[in-house]
C-alpha cells in the first residue's frame, strides 16, 4: 500500500509558512533555497543544477523556433548563483553542474572546502547551435566533490564512463534545462549515502533517479510552475517504486 500525498502549506516547516509537499518519504519545498536550506540540517549527499553564468544572447531563427533561450533570460538562469549556498558542514558530498566558464571561480571554491573532487562531463548530441565566439556546448560539466567517508561509489566500468544523453526539448515541461534522466541516473548511482537533496529542483530529474536508487529525496523549487512539474513526475516516480 503506499503512502499518502500530502500537498499544502505548512506554518511549521522551516523558514515559516511555505508549499509543501510530501510523498511517501520524500519531501518537496516551493520556497527560495538561499532562506530555507540552511536550516534543513544535513544531507548526505546534495545534487544541484544552479542558475549558470553564460552569454545566452544570439540565436536567430533558433531561438525564435525554440523559446527556451527567452525562458532563460526571464528566470535569470544565465546570472549564476551565490556559492555560500554550498556549505560541507551540511552535506558528505556534493554535486554541482555548471558552464564551463563557471569553473576557475567554482573549483577555488571547493577546493579548500572538501578533501577531493573531480571534474565531470557528460555529452550532448544535440546541443544548441549559440555559440558567441565560443565552443559549441557539447560537453556539459558537473563537478563531484566529497569529504571523508562519503567517496563516490559504483563498479569500475560505471564509474570510468562518460553518459551521453539528449537535452530535453522545451516543450516537453516548458523548461529549458531539464536534465536528462541517463545523466542524474549515473549521478545517484554514483554519490554515497541515503539521503539526497537538490536545492534548485527544476522540474524535479533529481528526484526521480534519486527515488530509483532507492534513496530519501528533499527537494527546493522557487517557481511555481516547474515545482507543480516536479511533484508530478515524482509523484508518478514513487508509484512506479511502489509497484
Amino acid at each position: 500500500m503506499t503512502q499518502p500525498l500530502f500537498i499544502g502549506y505548512d506554518t511549521g516547516a522551516p523558514g515559516g509558512d511555505i508549499g509543501v509537499v510530501r510523498i511517501g518519504p520524500h519531501t518537496l519545498y516551493q520556497a527560495d533555497a538561499y532562506h530555507l536550506r540552511p536550516k534543513l540540517g544535513h544531507f548526505d549527499a546534495e545534487v544541484m543544477d544552479p542558475p549558470y553564468r553564460f552569454n545566452n544572447s544570439g540565436g536567430g531563427a533558433y531561438r525564435k523556433a525554440r523559446m527556451g533561450s527567452d525562458q532563460i533570460v526571464a528566470e535569470a538562469l544565465d546570472q549564476g548563483f551565490d556559492h555560500a549556498i554550498i556549505n560541507p558542514l551540511r552535506h558528505g558530498s556534493v554535486v554541482v553542474f555548471c558552464h564551463n566558464d563557471q569553473l576557475p571561480d567554482l573549483l577555488a571554491y571547493l577546493r579548500p572546502r572538501y578533501q577531493r573532487f573531480c571534474v565531470l562531463p557528460w555529452i550532448k548530441p544535440n546541443p544548441q547551435p549559440v555559440r558567441n565566439k565560443h565552443y559549441l556546448p557539447d560537453l556539459e560539466f558537473y563537478i563531484h566533490a566529497w569529504n571523508p567517508g562519503h567517496h563516490p561509489v559504483g563498479d569500475h566500468h560505471d564509474m570510468h564512463r562518460w553518459i551521453t544523453a539528449g537535452t530535453m526539448p522545451f516543450k516537453v515541461f516548458r523548461h529549458a534545462t531539464v536534465k536528462p534522466l541517463p545523466v542524474m541516473a549515473k549521478i545517484l548511482r554514483n554519490v554515497a549515502g541515503r539521503t539526497v537533496i537538490d536545492p534548485f529542483m527544476g522540474t524535479g530529474s533529481t528526484g526521480i533517479a534519486a527515488i530509483r536508487q532507492g534513496k530519501t529525496f528533499t527537494g527546493i523549487e522557487h517557481n511555481p510552475t516547474h515545482f507543480a512539474t516536479a511533484v508530478e513526475r515524482i509523484a508518478a516516480a514513487y508509484r512506479e517504486q511502489q509497484g
